[in-house]
């Protein structure tokens, strides 16, 4: 045990020293009297970062002086957060998306402007809302989760209640008749209305549009560098493991709960419909974080900024993460218009830690982390991570070809590790349960590897290569020429499209 345990801390070690060679970790001070658990976060014009914390305070990090300052306080739960050309700043909190004005100029938000709260609350603890995004027009994008069966509902709620489902509004609103009832509910559920949709908002609130359905639970939405909207979920019922979802007008992705409130719909209970039915429907994944090894809890997507990172990763998605002490780097593929990726652990073994909710960059680009906990997994508080400027060695992108992928790294490989990359290959099981053990798991026999003529780019054939399965490369071995280790081992290609 003893051998065990120094092991791994010997192994931590050399991880850590591996990123930290590259990047600086520093954990920014908490705000005095502060529940340092983080919510929400943007960086302000002037570089200054404004962050909304659990309890409701936003609060602005000079990085200057390294000072705080309230700007506003009494929100709930905030869950996301834009920052405005005029200085204003939008807040999703649990019940409306608010616009908090400095009318005065002396650095305290003097107005709490309901910007839009047309969407259904029954009370639920598990009725999160998260956002907004903003598309190149101005409109903003917000995502709703479902209610969880770990608790009932309230004999008050916002908005209609909808009559679908076996379960009556008496009996999911009284916690003596929702332990005898919550079962034919489903585990989680949609009753009052849009919670399990992205809505489609108008950039002064004043029109809604029901855009997607199908989430469960989204605690993330944002666009990438080629406008696409972006949404993660978390595992559970009708999530095998968590996904990565490219978000289009109409789409259905996944969970069920939310389709009683399709415009049309036909009254059916979602709960009764056949898994095939429903699974036809769906929009499948463009990517997954395999449950335990990439990511736990997926959390904000963010576009890297040129400084933050060498240039040939500059532009991709970054992914917070609650469970696993690392980011997630999506790398981008599209084979025959559609988009699909390849997602790695990024800082992986670094002094990082866990709890990473909420990404964004200063200005200088630095990342600023924000952590949170809410008494299940994770840490609090905020920490400052520095590219030093130095080149590492990464892989840089996948893309699929016939057969196989192409991995291009970011410095030259050793072509004698190259015989090292191992490849196996799965999929999930569409259901209600609660997740998915890996199905149909095997290694893939590598029929050849070719090292291209600029000694960065690896072209990978693969036996048995098949659509719809996600794809573990492990590169555990790979050595750049100089001998460098590389830094984010392993990638996960969810190959829905093969050229």
């Amino acid at each position: 045990m003893k051998l065990s345990i120094l092991s791994s801390i010997v192994c931590l070690s050399v991880s850590a020293s591996a990123w930290t060679e590259y990047f600086s970790f520093e954990k920014i001070q908490n705000p005095e009297g502060i529940d340092p658990q983080v919510g929400a976060m943007d960086t302000l014009k002037d570089g200054r970062i404004a962050v909304a914390f659990h309890r409701g305070e936003v609060m602005i990090y000079d990085p200057a002086d390294k000072s705080w300052s309230l700007f506003a306080s009494g929100l709930q739960e905030p869950l996301g957060m834009l920052s405005e050309e005029d200085g204003s700043i939008l807040v999703m909190q649990r019940a409306e998306l608010t616009r908090l004005k400095d009318l005065d100029g002396d650095g305290v938000a003097d107005e709490y402007q309901t910007v839009f709260d047309g969407f259904g609350m029954s009370g639920n603890y598990h009725e999160f809302s998260y956002g907004p995004a903003r598309d190149a027009e101005g409109n903003l994008y917000i995502a709703l989760g479902v209610a969880s069966n770990g608790a009932p509902m309230r004999e008050e709620i916002r908005g209609e209640f909808s009559e679908i489902g076996k379960v009556n509004r008496e009996q999911m609103s009284t916690r003596a008749g929702w332990g005898k009832n919550k079962g034919p509910a489903g585990r989680m559920y949609s009753r009052v209305p849009w919670r399990g949709w992205v809505l489609k908002i108008s950039p002064d609130g004043s029109q809604m549009e029901p855009f997607a359905s199908g989430l469960r639970s989204p605690n993330g939405i944002g666009f990438d560098a080629k406008g696409r909207l972006l949404v993660t979920d978390n595992q559970g019922d009708w999530r095998p493991t968590s996904p990565l979802y490219e978000i289009k007008k109409g789409g259905f992705y996944g969970h069920p709960a939310s389709l009683v409130w399709t415009e049309g719909w036909d009254g059916r209970d979602p709960m009764d419909m056949a898994v095939k039915e429903l699974d036809d429907l769906q929009d499948a994944p463009v990517g997954y974080f395999p449950q335990g090894e990439l990511a736990n809890s997926p959390t904000w997507p963010v576009i890297t900024p040129k400084g933050a990172l060498p240039d040939g990763l500059v532009g991709q998605t970054l992914i917070g993460e609650m469970n696993q002490p690392s980011l997630v780097r999506v790398l981008d593929d599209e084979v025959n218009g559609k988009f699909q990726t390849a997602l790695l652990a990024m800082f992986d073994g670094s002094p990082l830690g866990i709890g990473n909710n909420r990404i964004v960059f200063g200005n200088d680009g630095a990342f600023y982390v924000g952590k949170t906990a809410l008494s299940w997994a994770g840490e609090s508080g905020i920490m400052r991570v520095k590219w030093n400027g130095k080149p590492f060695f990464a892989v840089e992108a996948i893309k699929a070809v016939p057969n196989g992928f192409a991995i291009r790294f970011t410095q030259k490989v050793d072509n004698n590790t190259l015989k090292s990359i191992e490849v196996e290959s799965n999929t999930y099981e569409y259901r209600s349960n609660y997740g998915s053990p890996k199905k149909d798991l095997q290694k893939l026999e590598i029929s050849q590897i070719e090292l291209l003529a600029d000694d960065k780019t690896v072209i990978l054939n693969l036996k048995d290569f098949k659509e719809g399965y996600l794809h573990a490369i492990d590169m555990a071995g790979v050595l750049s020429t100089d001998g460098n280790k590389l830094l984010g081992k392993k990638a996960w290609y969810q190959l829905n499209e093969a050229p």
